[in-house]
């Protein structure tokens, strides 16, 4: 039967249901002083909600089904309204997070108070009708389960999202260094030892050089591998491309920084970048968000292959992309090329692997010969030789320069 019709009930079913009109309070007081006293949490409750707001609720189900039952009906639909309380107390349910299985396992308790007075109204001979009840019954059930489940999952899922976004604004703020200092003190947020802040960046294209399908749960999956490594909710203000997270404490994963990386990887991508700056008290967050955020920038900048990054690894690219009043003559440098996007990721390349051409070829994919014509063909532009020190310093610097101001 469907949970929205009644059957073709009989004149015995109907005078048999007629026979509970009289003792709803009675089967109430039943549902709240017995048959829900042993469901974990309800024995904490107040007693005016168990006494008043539950009892009146039982009373509100029983009388729907006497009400549809005894004067309703064939084919009838519920009328609006029927299971709008049911729907208000799934939503402070969900809001008081009591599990919805238990919520659920009270309405089934009701519902089985109910059907043991029916079969003690019942009279000898009234089998059939009692059957027919006992229909109607679970048809209205599945009705108000579907109800009460709904409302509950959709006010978790919205209390859910506004704790998110709180979390966010919250990370936001400790980032940007508007946080005030009470807040920045309090004990939930865990930050009077310092904490570790991090910064991630995810390439934007996958291995085939394609738009990620995928990007829009990268976030999702590095939170929560994020969670696991730490063993706790980890404060992360991330996106698409990337963000940072800020670590309470100076706690190192399961696996150090590699196993982190490792997880990170699996979760979002081979080619993650990860950057790890130490903030000694909570004020230093903002700061150490800005320096983890410059170390992965020099690092890209700088053709460092993806993998984790720490400031002492990139010292010399860090160095040599603060600004001065030298640096826009230095980034003029590379403008012959700058619109040969190979000869630019060639050199990129070359430079973080080292000035070793065979590691440059097989990461761009080329034959080394490819890779000295390029090389030979930047020189002749730019006049940079990048067979001296001096040229590839000044090839470097150019490169992190251009890619600051861009």
């Amino acid at each position: 039967m469907a949970a929205d019709t009644l059957p073709v009930l009989s004149d015995a079913a109907r005078a048999l249901a007629a026979r509970c009109e009289h003792k709803v309070n009675e089967i109430a007081r039943t549902m709240t002083t017995r048959a829900f006293t042993d469901l974990p949490g309800y024995a904490e409750l107040p007693a005016d909600v168990k006494e008043g707001e539950l009892a009146a609720t039982a009373r509100h189900g029983l009388r729907l089904f006497l009400r549809r039952v005894v004067h309703g009906t064939p084919a009838e639909r519920p009328e609006r309204g029927d299971f709008d309380r049911f729907r208000e107390r799934a939503a402070q349910r969900a809001e008081e997070g009591l599990p919805l299985h238990l919520v659920l396992r009270s309405h089934l308790r009701g519902t089985a108070v109910l059907w043991r007075a029916l079969r003690e109204v019942a009279r000898p001979g009234e089998e059939a009708a009692l059957a027919e009840l006992a229909d109607v019954l679970i048809g209205i059930q599945e009705g108000i389960v579907g109800a009460v489940s709904e409302t509950y999952l959709d006010e978790q899922s919205t209390l859910a999202a506004e704790r998110r976004e709180e979390r966010r604004a919250l990370v936001r703020a400790l980032l940007d260094g508007s946080l005030p200092p009470e807040r920045l003190s309090a004990g939930r947020l865990g930050l009077a030892d310092g904490a570790l802040v991090l910064a991630l960046h995810f390439p934007p294209e996958d291995a085939a050089g394609r738009p990620s399908a995928a990007a829009h749960r990268r976030p999702r999956r590095a939170q929560a591998a994020l969670d696991r490594a730490f063993g706790a909710e980890v404060p992360a203000l991330l996106d698409d491309t990337g963000g940072h997270a800020v670590v309470p404490g100076h706690r190192v994963p399961p696996g150090g920084d590699d196993g982190l990386l490792a997880s990170l990887r699996r979760a979002c991508s081979p080619d993650v970048r990860l950057a790890v700056v130490t903030a000694a008290a909570p004020g230093d967050i903002p700061g150490a968000a800005r320096t983890a955020s410059e170390v992965l920038r020099v690092a890209r900048a700088g053709g460092l292959p993806p993998g984790l990054h720490r400031l002492d690894d990139v010292l010399l690219e860090y160095h040599l992309s603060r600004r001065d009043e030298s640096s826009e003559r230095i980034a003029a440098l590379l403008d012959p090329i700058a619109d040969r996007q190979d000869l630019v990721e060639t050199l990129r390349t070359y430079l973080g692997s080292r000035q070793e051409r065979r590691s440059t070829a097989r990461q761009l994919g080329l034959h080394p010969n490819t890779v000295d014509n390029r090389l030979a063909r930047i020189c002749e532009l730019t006049g940079l030789d990048l067979a001296a020190p001096h040229g590839t310093a000044l090839a470097l610097a150019a490169l992190l320069l251009r890619d600051g101001a861009g």
